[in-house]
């Protein structure tokens, strides 16, 4: 409420309402008042909230620019450019700040980087720290000011500092003046990570300063509402740390630990540094301090640089900088290298290969200097010396060229020649290509071409050249080195010398090759040719020919043997001549070449081969040359052997009857050698030609057997003729059985005699003849035949044949002619023959009258038909019919053609005889040429006159005369005019004009329509003279009646009218390309109105002609004038650089003007582009061994970048050496449109950035190439090594437990792989033996334990494990199984089981139970002598060797109650012995007369007492018989020694058979394990409709695997739908890839829709991480749509169990129709589902899928009616939203095909899983059968054995020994508990507690009886061998030869 006196002082009445409200109109109340009202803010006081403003306000604001510019500064200013990650450079800006500080000081100048990375010290941080001058406060707020350059800062801020003072010129300007700007220290500090501490002490000061600038204070006070660029400087003391509490800053205290002696320093600590950055320096440490080592090159080894040969200098200021880099990690040594250690530095590398170097100087403008340096790295007989860049590798790996030729490749690649220096300092991504007078001249100048790229530089220079604030590049260094004033001078001994700098570099250049270049030396030249043999025509000359080289001190000629060497295959040959490209004469010098050797043994091969000089063999010899030669020629076919293995053999010259048989014939092929082959000898380069056998016909009774070659078949090879075999016989034919028609002369005529030759034939059908003469019968109905005999002759013919009869046409007729033989066996054969009319024999001619009458001027009719002599209409070739007409002059002759049809119409011209006033009378003769035997016809012809038009006549009316114009008469008119008033008249013959009627049949034909009226009176209508001078136009006048028909014509010719146009012609191609002129040339020509060429013009009409067009280029246009033509020639047309296409051209004359176009094409080839490839400038991700995302396709361009569509330019692909492409290497051509595919490769490298160089030439010209970087990431899911971590501090005590194992799988990238099966990874322990034996004994498996819920995944445990309980050498191995083969293994950890706690006290043998008597007689009371008791642990292993103590021996009774006890020697009752090393000496003898009950035994006691052992030992007992009588005593120990054996025998017997038995019940066991496991699977194969024989099982089961792996892989082949989109590289496993191949949809529809609903999200990778998706997004530039997992909201998740909107607890709503299901229902994930779902869901949601749009509209309008209904797909592609809306083509899905490939792929179909199910259950019943049939046969071999007469004698033996032992005891008189207790002592020792050991049970049992004999037979053997070993250790015991034990 607002009280009375404020409405007072804001002038408001008492009874007016009014609001208060911000600048936005929001109204303040008492509830939202904390939060719109602040200090400062504008607040309106109105009567209303929508009130106007009555005048304009001024609201105060406040703006500081945002905390981000500070902290986000590096991220914009560090880039990557070619291939280098930043990171280095950002350091470099904090050495830059150390230099700086350093640079007053007069000794050593340390900087150092130290990386820590130790998480047990803190957490990762980077620190700079160097001894310079330091900071005081002010100077440390001054650093903290941003962009506070050393400039300003002096004026405006410093206020305890003096004036910068510029440095004083040095060599190279290594002044250390480079910390410049006040920006790079706060960009590389928040680039590398997120908060800076900044630790100083200025000399003259006791106080440290410290400041701590970091994003989490800066989001804090912004938080807060705090002045966000303020802060405290901490001054305390040094080496005070008590303000560092932070547990994540531990390392802290360390480093101020150090600052106690240092006078000053600085100190830059950089914490939260960033993930990405700790891992590159982690794994790129070489990488990245020799990037240093490069930029600070010449700081850290002074003007000269690092020269290898230099000597030890003493310090000085050039060399006293101390740049030490050290990184330090968990558990690992800490790596440190100096700067000046590193000898791989580009610089190091150019300086030490350089043969000679140039220097010189540039001055630019006022105070700029550049000094510079050009180092010559020379060629070296066959490799070049210049130094690989990694960035930039420019060398062809020697494997990959399989050329036929040599291209030179330049020494320097594409790098360009000057790297460039500031103040002695590189800036690292600014390079000079090259000067005018260092490039590679245009012409051929003093040195070779080839020399210009064996030279390297670098320019120095001072601060008068701007540089980035990051010092990453130069602003204007080369416009300014280039601009004309630039003076260049040389240096030369330290002087500069003013000359031509281009000569002097020249001559230097020329000077260095000369002197260290080696080259091969071209001796003995035989001429220039020209190589048919290459496929380019560029390249076929010139060559010139030499007979002789010299390479590296050998000399090869003509004739020499060679072998050659990286070739396939390999070569072996002699050298015929050497080629060398180019046009040379004489001697010569040169880097490379080709070689022609003829391949050996030339008998064999007879080729030759052109092979690169390179790739011969120097080291090969000549012997082995000629041996290799030898056996070649040992191995050729030789000899034929012919065998008839199933006899009918045929003999040389043989006579054989028709029919007889030939026996089978066996062929072999014989070497030299007499070995039989089927092949010429095979080659190890080449393949093999085979060899066939084949039977030749040599005349007709010869057979002969030939070896030929199958190619073609030839029957010599190598000028050597191949093996055959010639065999002659004869065989003779039988008498004539049958007989054939031959084949008959054609045609038959009626009349004309033919003859029928007949072929007769024996049995089997061979030529025979007659022996009798045959009257044949020939028979035809409907003809009359007649024929002679057939005489005996050696040709069977009828002779004589004629027939007569009617055939109805000249075609003829068929007839069936039967021929009959009487006497022959077969004696009829039926010919059909066709018969044709005969020869003509009479003329017919129609009609029949002898008189004809004709009218004057008309033509007759007559049908003429040629007859045979049958009467028959007959035809021959070359029949004419003749008709002559006689009685008057120039009458026609008719004549018509018969030879067809033999009858035809004879007319011809009209008759017609002039001047006729009467009837006349002709004569008709007919006759047929040619044809003598056909008589002529005479017929008489009476001629009438004919009364027709006869002349035309046209008249011209010129006035009032009239001119005729005659019969093809020309008349000359202008083009386009008029003629008139022709007069047209007609007469007959007599001359007498005829009136022309309306029905009067004239016609014209210069016009379709006549008027008939003028035409009456005689006018003829207008002509139109035609409009070119080109149509002459005949004008022609015709009368046609039914009798007569006239014409009379005249031509007009039109002639040119006056000029009225302008017309241009091009003569040839309108193409040219860009940069050139148009070849074909331009006529213009003047024309009249109607384009007639006007030819009254002159030369001087040029002057008036004009052309334009855009960009064209007039400089060399000319205009000419053609006399002959009349027409101007224009040439020199030409472009300037602009868009291809067609282009206008415009001619002018005077006022006219005309257009032509000309298509402007790209010019000749000057380059290469990639195609689809737009991000080359950066490198491109490919994981190592995968293939890259796109296939390689090259663009030729001109030099402007136009595509150019030049076919069959050679492309060739270049790159570095450690990198392998598969499919390896080829040489691509061009196509029609310019372009190469090389096709997709797979990239094989080492991690790092690669090179592939795309090269190609064009007329003899090196195209500008193109380079990819390939940056090959390592693959995340590849194991490559195990790590292993564990506490190696403890010792192994026997019995203990191990620490725990923590196991990881590393990939390639060093990142741990998760998802990993830890029943793949085993633990394996075995001990160590000797170094000759190789494999280990005895290994013990360890499977990894259960992971706990707060361990990391990826992390494999091995807990709780039990070391051995044997003391000695062990090893340890982990082993990670990658598949069933390939095992992936850790270094063996050797470890020393020691002894474990003592626990009791033992012998190192157990001692007989001794008897002794107290007779004076020492022997007789001698107790133990030489006994050695030892300290043991509970596993009897020898321990306490460090102990000291005592042991005490006394005696007991086992009466407690008995006081008469024995004594020993001294009567005393105790005896101490001395305990040293675990050890004592027992030696006892009872005192002489010592009391004590005859025949009675006691206990001997040893106890020890050990001051350094809190609990007790237990003592020693051993149980003894005391005698008072020595005889007894004597008699008693016999049997007491024999009592010992029989029970230590007993013992084993018993071991023995407890153990037999035990191996039984486990053997059953297993028996029982593996049948239940056969039956299980056996049942799971039938649910799979597997049903299985009886008998059997194996192969029956190993045929049904091999089908159904035959089936899978079927299946497999089988296409399915695959999404196209290329995947995100997946560097590391926080990427899971792109949207689109995270899924898999079965159904087509399903899938079309769903992919085309989520188009927009299909390209978006995914990954786990943000810091993953940032940088996919800085690599991209942000282009790559990202989606981190863990900034999805999940609780907005859907749920995936949640029913459809229709379903609700159970009850359904309404009935659906259409099927709907959820999207997300319908998607299966291969690989990780739980994060699959989260990004499905999230992307999905609800979104329903259902059958079609009315369905769709029916579910949403049942839905709506209970709750919200989602988006609806439907399978026909349309959509619904989630608001109801549908329709137009944004929600309807396009055709499958026009998605692009953006489409989610189909899963294996159900059958692949179904069968793989199938394969599993097979593999597994097929080990479970056999393991069965295994275990059955060793239960029932063991069985056996325990059966065998030798285990019955032994179980006989055990019950004799038993009654034996109870025998002696019953005359010892023992004690049967003390005697049980005995030996119960006596095996104690050997008794172990094994439950806890993790072995398994036949390990238990077989550790068991090695325990049992003998510590040191501790030796692992087969399971089968263990029974027969412990046999055989029992025997041994029991046959009463006992082994002795060894402590």
């Amino acid at each position: 409420m607002v009280s009375f006196s404020e409405r007072v002082a804001f002038g408001i009445p008492s009874d007016e309402t009014f609001v208060i409200t911000t600048t936005n109109r929001k109204e303040i109340t008492e509830d939202n008042f904390s939060n719109l009202v602040y200090n400062g803010v504008t607040l309106y006081l109105l009567q209303s909230v929508d009130q106007m403003l009555l005048l304009a306000t001024k609201e105060r604001i406040d703006f500081l620019p945002h905390y981000d510019t500070l902290v986000k500064s590096g991220m914009y200013e560090y880039y990557a450019s070619e291939g280098q990650n930043p990171l280095p450079f950002a350091l470099a800006e904090l050495i830059d700040n150390s230099l700086s500080a350093t640079s007053q000081n007069t000794g050593i100048r340390s900087i150092q980087i130290k990386l820590l990375f130790d998480d047990s010290q803190g957490k990762p941080a980077v620190a700079v720290i160097d001894n310079g001058s330091g900071m005081t406060s002010k100077q440390l707020n001054n650093w903290a000011v941003y962009r506070l350059s050393k400039f300003t800062r002096q004026s405006d801020f410093e206020s305890d500092h003096s004036g910068y003072v510029r440095p004083l010129p040095v060599p190279r300007s290594l002044n250390s003046d480079i910390s410049y700007f006040g920006v790079g220290g706060k960009q590389a500090v928040f680039f590398v990570g997120q908060c800076a501490r900044m630790i100083s002490k200025p000399a003259a000061s006791q106080d440290v300063h410290e400041l701590v600038l970091s994003k989490e204070d800066f989001e804090k006070k912004e938080k807060n509402k705090e002045a966000i660029y303020t802060g405290f400087i901490q001054n305390r003391k040094p080496s005070d740390s008590t303000h560092i509490t932070s547990d994540d800053e531990r390392f802290l205290h360390n480093l101020i630990l150090e600052e106690r002696d240092k006078e000053s320093f600085t100190a830059v600590v950089i914490t939260g540094v960033q993930p990405d950055h700790m891992q590159y320096l982690k794994n790129y440490f070489h990488l990245w301090t020799r990037q240093l080592a490069h930029i600070y090159h010449y700081y850290i080894h002074g003007p000269k640089g690092n020269e290898a040969k230099a000597v030890t200098k003493e310090i000085s200021p050039f060399n006293n900088i101390d740049i030490e880099i050290s990184m330090f990690e968990k558990g690992k040594v800490p790596k440190i290298v100096n700067l000046r250690e590193i000898k791989d530095d580009m610089q190091t590398l150019y300086i030490n290969t350089a043969a000679d170097s140039f220097e010189f100087k540039a001055h630019v403008e006022e105070e700029g200097i550049v000094e510079g340096i050009i180092r010559y790295h020379p060629f070296l007989y066959d490799k070049e010396t210049y130094p690989d860049d990694p960035c930039f590798p420019s060398r062809l790996n020697d494997d990959d060229d399989d050329d036929c030729f040599l291209v030179e490749k330049g020494a320097r690649g594409k790098r360009p020649i000057f790297e460039c220096f500031w103040n002695g300092r590189l800036i690292p991504y600014t390079t000079v290509e090259d000067f005018d007078w260092c490039a590679p001249p245009k012409k051929r100048g003093l040195a070779p071409i080839e020399c210009y790229n064996r030279i390297s530089g670098a320019l120095f220079t001072n601060d008068k050249f701007q540089v980035s604030t990051n010092k990453l590049t130069f602003m204007d260094l080369e416009l300014k080195l280039k601009d004309k004033n630039t003076l260049f001078t040389r240096i030369f001994n330290g002087q500069e010398q003013r000359m031509k700098i281009d000569r002097e570099f020249a001559l230097w250049l020329k000077d260095c090759h000369e002197k260290y270049d080696k080259q091969i030396k071209f001796t003995v030249f035989k001429g220039i040719t020209v190589r048919t043999d290459i496929s380019s025509k560029r390249m076929q000359s010139p060559w010139t020919m030499y007979a002789a080289i010299e390479w590296d001190g050998k000399i090869y000629k003509t004739g020499q043997l060679v072998k050659t060497t990286k070739t396939h295959p390999i070569f072996y040959g002699s050298i015929e001549k050497f080629y060398l490209y180019g046009d040379h004469d004489g001697d010569i010098f040169a880097t490379g070449g080709e070689v022609q050797i003829a391949l050996e043994p030339q008998a064999l091969y007879g080729e030759v081969k052109i092979i690169p000089i390179s790739k011969l063999d120097r080291t090969v010899s000549d012997k082995v040359v000629k041996k290799y030669i030898d056996d070649e020629m040992a191995r050729l076919p030789d000899k034929l052997s012919v065998t008839w293995p199933e006899g009918d053999e045929l003999l040389p010259n043989e006579t054989r009857f028709a029919g007889t048989p030939i026996g089978a014939l066996r062929i072999e092929i014989l070497n030299k050698k007499g070995e039989a082959m089927q092949k010429l000898p095979g080659t190890s380069h080449g393949g093999s030609k085979k060899l066939l056998v084949e039977l030749k016909k040599l005349g007709n009774y010869s057979l002969k057997l030939q070896v030929v070659l199958n190619e073609s078949n030839a029957d010599t090879y190598a000028g050597r003729p191949l093996p055959s075999k010639v065999f002659k016989f004869t065989i003779i034919e039988g008498k004539p059985e049958k007989f054939l028609v031959g084949l008959l002369e054609l045609p038959f005529r009626i009349g004309v005699p033919f003859s029928i030759p007949l072929e007769l034939q024996d049995e089997f059908g061979h030529a025979t003849h007659l022996t009798n003469r045959i009257r044949p019968i020939l028979e035809a109905s409907g003809l009359t035949l007649k024929h002679e005999d057939i005489p005996v002759a050696t040709k069977c013919v009828i002779k004589g044949v004629t027939a007569k009869g009617c055939v109805n046409s000249c075609q003829g007729k068929t007839f069936n002619l039967k021929i009959t033989l009487p006497g022959l066996k077969e004696d009829t054969q039926v010919v059909k023959i066709r018969l044709q009319p005969g020869p003509p024999r009479q003329l017919k001619v129609k009609p029949d009258s002898e008189i004809l009458k004709i009218e004057n001027g008309t033509a007759f009719p007559f049908q003429v038909e040629v007859l045979d002599e049958s009467g028959n209409i007959t035809a021959q070739p070359e029949l004419i019919v003749h008709c002559e007409f006689l009685g008057a002059s120039d009458l026609p002759v008719y004549s018509v053609d018969c030879s067809n049809g033999g009858t035809n119409i004879l007319t011809g011209p009209v008759i017609h005889v002039q001047n006729i006033k009467k009837d006349q009378i002709l004569k008709a003769r007919f006759e047929v040429l040619n044809c003598k035997d056909v008589p002529p016809v005479e017929k008489i012809i009476k001629l009438l006159p004919s009364s027709h038009v006869a002349r035309l006549q046209v008249l011209s009316m010129n006035g009032q005369k009239a001119l005729q114009i005659k019969h093809q008469d020309e008349i000359s008119c202008v083009a386009g005019q008029v003629m008139n008033k022709l007069i047209f008249q007609m007469y007959d013959e007599a001359e007498r004009e005829i009136p022309i009627t309306a029905a009067a049949a004239e016609k014209v034909n210069w016009t379709p329509q006549i008027d008939r009226e003028l035409l009456m009176q005689g006018l003829l209508p207008d002509v139109k003279v035609p409009t070119s001078v080109k149509d002459v136009r005949y004008c022609l006048i015709t009368y046609l009646d039914e009798h007569v028909s006239l014409e009379s014509a005249f031509t007009v010719r039109p002639v040119p009218d006056e000029p009225k146009h302008i017309k241009c012609k091009l003569k040839g191609s309108n193409t040219l390309h860009m940069g050139e002129e148009l070849q074909s040339e331009i006529d213009v020509m003047i024309t009249d109105q109607f384009g007639n060429q006007v030819q009254t013009l002159t030369s001087a009409c040029v002057n008036s002609l004009g052309v334009s067009g855009p960009g064209l280029d007039k400089s060399n246009l000319k205009v000419t004038w053609q006399e002959s033509t009349q027409t101007m020639k224009v040439k020199g047309i030409r472009y300037k650089p602009c868009l291809l296409g067609s282009k206008e051209l415009c001619f002018a004359w005077r006022e006219f003007s005309d257009f032509i176009r000309v298509n402007l094409i790209a010019g000749s080839p000057a380059k290469l582009q990639f195609v689809d490839w737009p991000e080359l400038e950066k490198p491109v991700a490919v994981i190592n061994g995968r293939e890259l995302q796109r296939p390689l396709i090259v663009q030729l361009c001109d030099q402007w970048g136009n595509p150019t569509p030049e076919p069959n330019v050679k492309i060739s692909l270049t790159k570095s050496n450690n990198l392998k492409l598969m499919p390896s290497n080829q040489q691509h051509k061009t196509d029609d449109t310019g372009r190469a595919n090389l096709g997709f490769f797979s990239i094989h490298a080492p991690r790092g950035e690669h090179i592939l160089q795309v090269k190609a030439s064009y007329n003899k010209a090196i195209l500008d190439c193109l380079v990819i970087t390939i940056n090959v990431l390592p693959d995340p899911e590849k194991p490559v090594c195990l790590n292993v971590k564990y506490d190696k501090s403890p010792s192994f005590p026997a019995g203990s437990t191990f620490p725990d194992f923590m196991v990881s799988v590393l990939s390639e990238d060093d990142t741990i792989i998760k998802n990993i099966n830890p029943a793949r990874i085993s633990m394996k322990m075995w001990e160590a033996q000797s170094s000759r034996v190789r494999t280990p004994i005895d290994v013990t498996t360890f499977s990894c334990s259960k992971v706990k819920d707060d361990k990391e995944d990826g992390f494999f445990y091995f807990r709780d494990k039990v070391v051995p309980e044997r003391v000695g050498t062990y090893i340890i191995q982990f082993t990670f199984a990658m598949d069933k083969i390939n095992m992936l293994n850790t270094e063996q950890i050797i470890i020393e089981v020691v002894p474990n706690d003592p626990v009791r006290l033992l012998p190192d043998s157990l001692p007989a139970t001794p008897a002794v008597s107290n007779v004076r007689a020492l022997t007789s009371r001698t107790l133990v002598k030489d006994l050695y008791l030892h300290l043991m642990d509970e596993y009897n292993n020898h321990t306490g060797l460090e102990l000291v103590g005592r042991i005490i021996a006394k005696i007991k009774s086992p009466n407690e109650e008995d006081i008469e006890i024995p004594q020993f020697q001294g009567k005393v009752s105790t005896v101490e012995f001395p305990l040293e090393s675990g050890s004592a000496a027992i030696n006892l003898v009872l005192a002489e007369d010592s009391p004590g009950r005859d025949s009675t035994e006691y206990i001997l006691v040893f106890e020890p007492h050990l001051p350094a052992l809190k609990k007790p030992l237990e003592p020693y007992c051993l149980s003894f018989m005391f005698y008072n009588d020595s005889k007894k005593q004597q008699l008693m120990a016999a049997l007491t020694r024999e009592k010992d054996q029989l029970s230590k025998s007993i013992d084993l017997y018993r071991k023995m058979f407890d153990t037999t038995n035990q191996l039984v019940t486990e053997m059953k066991c297993q028996v029982k394990e593996a049948e239940t496991r056969e039956a299980i699977l056996k049942n799971e194969l039938k649910k799979h409709q597997i049903e299985l024989p009886q008998t059997n099982i194996l192969q029956y089961v190993d045929s049904l695997l091999k089908k159904k792996m035959l089936e899978q892989e079927g299946v497999m082949k089988q296409p399915r739908r695959t999404c196209t989109l290329p995947n995100y590289p997946k560097g590391s496993q926080d990427i899971l890839g792109k949207i689109a191949h995270l899924a898999q949809i079965e159904d087509n529809e399903a899938a079309k829709v769903i992919s085309w609903h989520l188009a927009s999200d299909m390209d978006c990778v995914v990954t786990l991480t943000t810091e993953a998706a940032r940088s996919i997004f800085d690599e991209t530039q942000g282009r790559q749509q990202v989606l981190p997992l863990d900034s999805i909201y999940k609780k907005t998740l859907p749920d995936w169990n949640r029913p459809l909107p229709h379903l609700k607890n159970g009850r359904t709503f309404f009935r659906p129709i259409g099927n709907p299901v959820f999207a997300r229902d319908l998607l299966t994930f291969p690989d990780n589902v739980e994060h699959c779902q989260t990004v499905f869901g999230m992307l999905l949601g609800d979104t329903i899928i259902i059958d079609n749009l009315d369905a769709a509209n029916h579910y949403r309008k049942e839905v709506v009616k209970i709750t919200h209904c989602p988006t609806l797909l439907t399978r026909e592609g349309d959509r619904i939203r989630s608001n109801g809306k549908f329709g137009g083509l944004q929600n309807k899905a396009p055709p499958m095909d026009k998605l692009r490939g953006m489409v989610f792929g189909a899963p294996m179909p159900k059958l692949y899983s179904t069968i793989s199910v199938q394969i599993d259950l097979l593999q597994q019943y097929r080990a479970a059968v056999i393991k069965f049939d295994n275990v059955n046969k060793d239960l029932d071999l063991h069985l056996q054995s325990l059966n065998t007469p030798e285990m019955q004698k032994k179980k006989q033996e055990l019950a004799e020994q038993e009654k034996s032992l109870k025998l002696v005891k019953q005359k010892l008189g023992m004690t049967p508990a003390l005697s049980d207790k005995g030996a119960e002592s006596l095996l104690q020792p050997i008794m172990l507690d094994i439950s806890d050991t993790p072995i398994p049970p036949k390990r238990m049992r077989k550790d068991t009886v090695k325990k049992l004999y003998s510590p040191e037979e501790w030796i692992s053997s087969p399971g089968k061998q263990q029974q027969q070993q412990v046999l055989q250790m029992a025997s041994s015991e029991l046959n009463g030869t006992p082994r002795k034990r060894k402590a």
